[in-house]
């Protein structure tokens, strides 16, 4: 599946309160070392795990037996999300879902929180919002279908408000997919699916000392699995289905009009290739192989900002990164160039998904008060 390529977002002013990345991003490639095996580093968080996990716990029990209120928006809701912290692919996956249901003649709508972004309100996504302002992850779906394809987009803090917003600004909305959201559990939802990446579970541990969020296995409706549709590391929970994912780079970047530049034109260039995402290396090395030549590799933390970075001094090198960060860059680096990432989903999740969506959407539809009562 490929989506249009990200339009350039207007300029915004530079701020002086762009955090150093480079310890930041060490860090985080550190803690993902230590999550893939129960090493010695690992065994030292692990006491801190099992408390985290009976707040997780706690948490769940609350909100099962109504001590903390959930909410459903009143339309069936999707959950693209996951159990591990770090990336795992889901706005890629976001993308391919609302370009199926799109393709169903289903009218679809986007909620996010909007990591990442300066503002704390709850407010559209347009196609030319600062990122800044909405979070890289909405500003790129977004973007992504602009046009006639256009998908309303909506974030706020909690999920629910932008349900609500979106549904009172596009009453005609079929369903609504939420980008992330698997341990919000204050928005109800219908169906849930759960990425994984190729590194499944890791060693199996909660945070600090694993990289889950919540236990696992437990009950979702699909799994995603980049690679063949293996093992995630410990079975899924039966009768959970798991399919595969593949993800790979679409044969063009992207230039900020929105004009596309064929990956072989930029073979034997050296090339200065950034990313500021959860698994960086995993960029690199999917450019690598597509036989571009990386004369220097710059990984930044996860939503960096890019207000304070600097472009190589040496003019002549082009600039190439993921989509995710060219959506920030282009306000300030016009020249970078993006390169897609597109992915390919085993077809058999998608007829799944729409046997199950279709019996929801018909119980919701018969459910679903009228607009308005006839007069006396």
């Amino acid at each position: 599946m490929g989506a249009p390529g990200p339009q350039p977002p207007p300029a915004a002013p530079s701020s002086s309160s762009s955090r150093p990345p480079a310890g930041r991003a060490t860090a985080e490639q550190g803690l993902q070392q230590i999550w893939q095996k129960r090493g010695w580093a690992a065994w030292a968080l692990w006491p801190i795990s099992l408390l985290y996990g009976a707040l997780v716990a706690l948490r769940r029990t609350l909100y099962r037996t109504g001590l903390l209120h959930a909410e459903h928006p009143g339309r069936p809701v999707i959950v693209v999300g996951n159990v591990i912290a770090g990336g795992a692919g889901k706005t890629p996956v976001v993308i391919a879902l609302v370009t199926h249901l799109q393709a169903q003649g289903l009218r679809v709508g986007v909620i996010s929180r909007g990591y990442g972004r300066s503002t704390q309100d709850c407010r559209a996504v347009l196609p030319n919002s600062p990122a800044a302002e909405v979070g890289d992850e909405p500003a790129l779906i977004a973007r992504s279908f602009a046009g006639d394809a256009a998908v309303p987009v909506f974030v706020a803090p909690h999920r629910i408000a932008a349900a609500r917003a979106l549904l009172a600004a596009h009453p005609g909305t079929d369903v609504i997919v939420c980008d992330d959201g698997l341990q919000h559990l204050a928005l109800k939802r219908d169906l849930e699916i759960c990425i994984f990446n190729d590194q499944g579970v890791g060693n199996g541990w909660l945070l600090p000392a694993g990289p889950l969020r919540e236990p696992w296995p437990r009950p979702v409706d699909f799994v995603l699995h980049a690679g063949d549709a293996a093992p995630v590391g410990s079975s899924a929970p039966a009768p959970t289905a798991v399919f595969g994912l593949q993800r790979r780079l679409a044969p063009w970047a992207v230039r900020s009009d929105g004009g596309q530049v064929p990956l072989a034109q930029l073979h034997g260039q050296p090339l200065h290739a950034l990313a500021a995402v959860a698994r960086p290396g995993d960029f690199f090395a999917m450019l690598q192989s597509e036989g571009l030549t990386l004369e220097h590799t710059e990984a930044l933390p996860d939503h960096y900002d890019f207000n304070s970075w600097k472009r190589p001094l040496n003019a002549r090198k082009a600039v190439i990164c993921t989509e995710k960060d060219a959506v920030k860059l282009w306000a300030l680096h016009p020249d970078v160039l993006a390169v897609p990432l597109a992915v390919h989903i085993d077809p058999r999740f998608f007829a799944a998904l729409d046997a199950k969506l279709s019996a929801l959407m018909a119980k919701a539809t018969a459910h679903r008060p009228p607009l308005s009562s006839p007069p006396a």
